[in-house]
């Protein structure tokens, strides 16, 4: 009998997720800690933590420019491991998956990198760059540790759809895009086929993610997948607040975040 992971008991439902994205350290990690409990609050039911990297190539310039503010608090992947319990010390009781590159885990070393998840109580790892087909080796090691490694599928996966479905751990991250067809608000017929088949395959909730930024894009995902990644409009959120944090008015900032997502996801 296969033991509940620690991600598994964290995660209170399957339909209707709210995953937010945020990166370690933007704009200082006591400031993450509070983000992330406000997201929490707002309803989030898993928290992606970014590890802000050099050469995001998959990243655009929103979360570029969160990452360099993160890189100039000295963040890194060993910081951003170790910022999990002290989210949990505050109060964050979500699952928190860990969003890094692969070149960092290499650095590092599979060995050391998943004792500190396992030491840091990360419940789960997504690795956007390393392609499912190399990925036997380091997913052998999240599992012998209980970490859930989440893997990403996208349009231009449909051969490989089946596969990386059947095999997902945690929630299956879709990669997609909105599309208008008959009007605003609406997917494509190829995005709506797209999330559907991944959903015939999957095991796991399957999320979406394409760049949301109104609560009427978070309903549209809401009918079709079991979940909304969102991070681009996030990340916008928290620099739109850059200055009132410079201007000492923390709460208010604060306060106003929360407000912002709230409607966003409600």
């Amino acid at each position: 009998m296969l033991t509940q992971t620690s991600f598994q008991g964290k995660l209170t439902k399957t339909e209707d997720l709210f995953i937010p994205f945020v990166v370690a350290g933007d704009p200082t990690p006591e400031l993450t800690i509070q983000f992330a409990l406000r997201l929490q609050k707002a309803g989030a039911d898993i928290l992606e933590l970014g590890v802000p990297y050099s050469d995001p190539l998959a990243d655009g310039p929103t979360i570029q420019r969160a990452a360099q503010r993160a890189l100039q608090q000295n963040m890194s992947l060993t910081k951003a491991i170790e910022l999990v319990p002290k989210l949990r010390e505050a109060g964050v009781e979500i699952p928190v998956v860990i969003f890094t590159y692969y070149n960092p885990v290499i650095q590092m070393g599979y060995d050391r990198f998943f004792e500190m998840l396992e030491e840091n109580g990360a419940e789960g790892v997504l690795i956007p760059d390393l392609p499912y087909e190399e990925s036997e080796e380091i997913r052998g090691l999240a599992e012998e540790k209980g970490v859930e490694f989440i893997s990403l599928v996208a349009p231009n996966s449909d051969t490989r759809i089946k596969q990386i479905a059947e095999h997902a751990k945690g929630f299956l991250y879709c990669v997609s895009t909105l599309g208008v067809t008959g009007g605003s608000n609406q997917m494509s017929a190829e995005t709506l086929s797209f999330i559907k088949k991944v959903k015939e395959h999957s095991q796991v909730p399957v999320a979406v993610g394409f760049g949301v930024s109104t609560n009427e894009d978070v309903q549209l995902v809401r009918e079709h997948s079991d979940g909304v990644i969102i991070g681009s409009k996030i990340i916008r959120l928290i620099e739109g607040e850059l200055e009132a944090f410079e201007n000492g008015q923390e709460e208010e900032a604060l306060e106003r975040f929360y407000q912002e997502i709230h409607q966003l996801v409600k």
